[in-house]
């Protein structure tokens, strides 16, 4: 492995993240936005009644809970507008213009659209992966996140592994590409060094009362707790005391700001405790986000009961077989 590689393994095992300066080129950035504004153009919000999102843990239960617009987006591309631009009913208020009412599009853009499958699954990314030791990825989830100027909220503290679980042991990998400047006025990313060898603190799982007691009532997802004893469960799924601006209290907690040049890529382990503040700026802020998992080639298996599920006859995009097949094609 060359020296960079070696290095960077290195700093991926102490930090558990990383960002590459420059990982695709500007054009690359504008070619998604510009795809994105197409499939925002051809969407009718009136048509399918887009989800309100947010990542509150008790608004989460209760919005993405109780949305089957939610559940069966995790092989489509499915559009979710920020909480504030929803009306009583969930739906968009005829004042909102459809791109800034937007909050994310998933979960499927890997799967089915050309410019971010491209991406998605490129030579670049496998290539990555492998080094960092992945031997069997495998692509579950894509999102294209707005954070809208002046409006985009904040998310809250989490592990990604919470929401991609696997056994017997958690294997996720969040790969979070700028394709705007990314500052601490427009909502960058902060994370924990070091967070990634503390356990899963909690499951974002299909609950059992709904799915199979069938309990019509019962939301249709919950958080269902593996580690409250982490002094980090204080603030999972909440905002850390003292995060707003100038952010002391993120600091103080041991997080520290991600900021990236449009074409940055930062490499995040699943059990990283980051978040990002809101974006009160004037500036957009969007990236596109890939999350991928080891597959059953190396012993491991998606938890039946994840929130994102394929249809029975689908599998996760493998680049592992990406990966085979540009080497056979070279």
């Amino acid at each position: 492995m060359a020296p960079q590689g070696a290095s960077r393994c290195q700093d991926f095992e102490e930090q558990g993240f990383l960002l590459l300066k420059g990982f695709v080129s500007k054009d690359e950035c504008e070619k998604m936005k510009t795809r994105m504004k197409d499939l925002v153009e051809a969407w009718d919000p009136q048509s399918e009644a887009p989800a309100p999102f947010t990542t509150d843990s008790q608004q989460q239960v209760q919005m993405q809970g109780k949305s089957d617009y939610f559940l069966d987006s995790a092989d489509r591309i499915h559009f979710f507008i920020e909480k504030t631009a929803a009306d009583k009913d969930g739906k968009l208020k005829d004042t909102q213009k459809k791109f800034q009412s937007l909050n994310k599009v998933g979960h499927g853009l890997h799967v089915l659209d050309p410019v971010f499958r491209d991406y998605s699954q490129s030579r670049k990314i496998a290539e990555l992966v492998e080094e960092l030791g992945w031997k069997d990825p495998v692509l579950p989830q894509s999102m294209y996140i707005f954070k809208q100027p002046a409006v985009g909220g904040e998310v809250t503290s989490h592990q990604d592994s919470s929401f991609l679980y696997t056994t017997p042991r958690p294997t996720c990998l969040g790969l979070w590409l700028a394709l705007d400047k990314s500052t601490t006025e427009n909502g960058c990313l902060w994370a924990r060094p070091g967070s990634h060898k503390e356990p899963v603190r909690r499951v974002f799982v299909r609950n059992p009362e709904h799915f199979e007691n069938g309990n019509a009532n019962a939301t249709q997802l919950v958080f269902e707790t593996l580690d409250e004893k982490d002094p980090a469960w204080q603030w999972e799924g909440k905002m850390p005391e003292g995060c707003e601006p100038p952010s002391h209290g993120l600091r103080e907690k041991g997080f520290s700001p991600l900021e990236c040049e449009a074409g940055d890529l930062v490499v995040i382990h699943g059990q990283v405790d980051h978040l990002s503040l809101a974006n009160t700026s004037d500036k957009p802020r969007e990236t596109f986000q890939l999350h991928l998992v080891e597959g059953p080639a190396e012993g491991i298996s998606w938890s039946p009961r994840n929130w994102l599920q394929y249809p029975p006859d689908k599998t996760f995009p493998s680049l592992k077989k990406k990966r085979k097949a540009d080497v056979l094609n070279r």
